[in-house]
């Protein structure tokens, strides 16, 4: 996957929207000082020509030269402010100087008369500086040109131009932050539909498949949402024609595998060749082994989400389902050679020991607990079945003293179709589907299933399973 394909959308988002305003904000600064700078050249070439008018109008033409009426107190003026410096020049006929500063540098080409030029110029330091030619005549002297020149330092322009700036960008950057956060509130509820969904789809378990709901979504994640709810209605019809398979595959094969059963059963007890003999019981052997994976098939199929909320839920009292399940099996279990025994929290109150649920499942965990205990824990066994309460909790306990399982098997022992290896019974006799449904049956009922080590040596198989007064009826 690409780095780009990989970012956030709530991030590139922000990027591609905030990254836009931080360059207009840019240009927009850029433009700002620059009309500003403009604006601050105006106001000091206006004061500069107004300056240099003034003077010019200090100075009269005589029949031998010029008079300059230009007193002390106004030349102290002009150098007064040293934060503002200010030089001065009046020359005539331009370029021999009369009074003022000798350092002022004349102007770029040649001016017209009367018409001022603006430069700048460096007089020791950086100024900005005017030129004014005039035209000057008086009766009985001779016609002459004057050269006014008035020059003012650039650092109060620079300054005025900065401050301008800052009056304009303070404000606009401020707005660019407002708008900032704006959009980072939009983007965040403009995608609040996204987020709603990815905790819908985050927080589903695998098995569901019902529909997204989403309130007040746009039209773009309504979409979104729409698909994901027509592949999940594929999702489940596939899964739906898939258990039906399974159920009606299995209902058939009941039957022609009880008639098979029977006649394995009948030619076992008819056959008089011991090598026949042998060989019908492998085929008994296998039908016994068919009828039960059907038999589990069948059970694993009513413990679909679909097929177990179209059962009937009801209170189940375990203690009664405990006592009657173990003396079922008593029998089997002293064929087997194992002691099969019941152990009752007594001192709990009958509907403290209720949990709300489908009671022919439950009873079919239980009876795949006890039969996988019968089947592998060995002849000479001790078995216990014990039911007891922990907090909210209801513990439906099988344990026993035979071999127990290794702690890597635990866990695998629960995926469909994989059997124990351990044990005096052989694993071949087992289909790997008893604790798969025990805990599927677990988990509808909002529960779990686990395999401990017991003390000194066995295993417990425990089915947790929540009080009835926990579950919303």
């Amino acid at each position: 996957m690409s780095t780009a394909a990989g970012r956030s959308l709530h991030r590139q988002l922000l990027l591609w929207l905030l990254l836009p305003q931080v360059v207009l904000w840019l240009v927009a600064a850029f433009g700002a000082y620059r009309v500003a700078s403009r604006h601050a050249d105006e106001l000091v070439d206006a004061s500069l020509l107004q300056a240099a008018r003034a003077l010019a109008r200090q100075i009269k033409p005589t029949a031998s030269g010029f008079f300059v009426d230009l007193p002390r107190s106004a030349q102290d003026i002009l150098s007064a402010d040293p934060d503002d410096r200010v030089m001065y020049t009046v020359s005539s006929p331009p370029g021999q100087l009369l009074l003022g500063d000798a350092r002022m540098p004349s102007p770029p080409g040649t001016p017209a008369l009367g018409a001022p030029v603006f430069y700048d110029a460096t007089v020791p330091e950086p100024m900005r500086v005017v030129s004014l030619d005039l035209h000057l005549g008086a009766p009985g002297a001779a016609d002459s040109t004057l050269r006014v020149q008035i020059a003012r330092a650039s650092a109060p322009r620079e300054l005025l131009a900065r401050r301008m700036l800052l009056d304009t960008a303070l404000p606009l950057s401020l707005l660019i932050a407002l708008m900032s956060v704006g959009v980072w509130a939009g983007i965040r509820r403009g995608l609040r539909p996204l987020a709603e969904l990815q905790r819908q789809m985050e927080g589903r378990r695998a098995d569901a498949l019902d529909p997204v709901q989403l309130r007040a979504a746009p039209p773009e994640v309504s979409a979104l949402a729409g698909a994901v709810n027509e592949l999940l209605g594929q999702v489940q019809q596939s899964l739906g024609q898939q258990r039906r398979f399974i159920s009606d595959a299995a209902h058939q094969l009941r039957t022609p595998l009880a008639g098979l059963k029977s006649q394995t059963e009948l030619a076992l007890a008819a056959a008089p060749d011991p090598a026949l003999r042998q060989r019908l019981q492998r085929v008994h052997d296998s039908a016994v082994r068919c009828a039960r994976l059907v038999s589990q098939l069948l059970v694993l199929a009513r413990a679909e989400p679909e097929a177990v909320a179209a059962q009937g839920w009801a209170p189940v009292d375990c203690a009664a389902l405990v006592q009657e399940v173990a003396a079922e099996w008593v029998p089997r279990a002293l064929v087997a050679g194992i002691d099969l025994g019941v152990e009752i929290a007594v001192d709990a109150p009958a509907e403290g020991l209720q949990v709300h649920g489908v009671a022919l499942l439950l009873r079919e965990a239980l009876i795949n607990l006890i039969d996988n205990a019968v089947r592998y824990a060995g002849r000479g066994a001790t078995l216990t079945v014990r039911l007891r309460r922990v907090a909210d909790d209801l513990w439906l306990e099988v344990e026993d003293n035979g071999p127990g399982l290794p702690p890597a098997e635990r866990e695998r022992m629960f995926e469909r179709f994989v059997r124990a290896e351990h044990g005096s019974t052989s694993h071949a006799d087992g289909c790997g589907l008893g604790l798969a449904i025990v805990r599927e049956i677990a988990e509808r009922h909002g529960g779990g299933a686990a395999l401990l080590p017991a003390a000194p040596r066995g295993c417990i198989a425990r089915l947790t399973l929540p009080l009835y007064h926990r579950v919303a009826h």
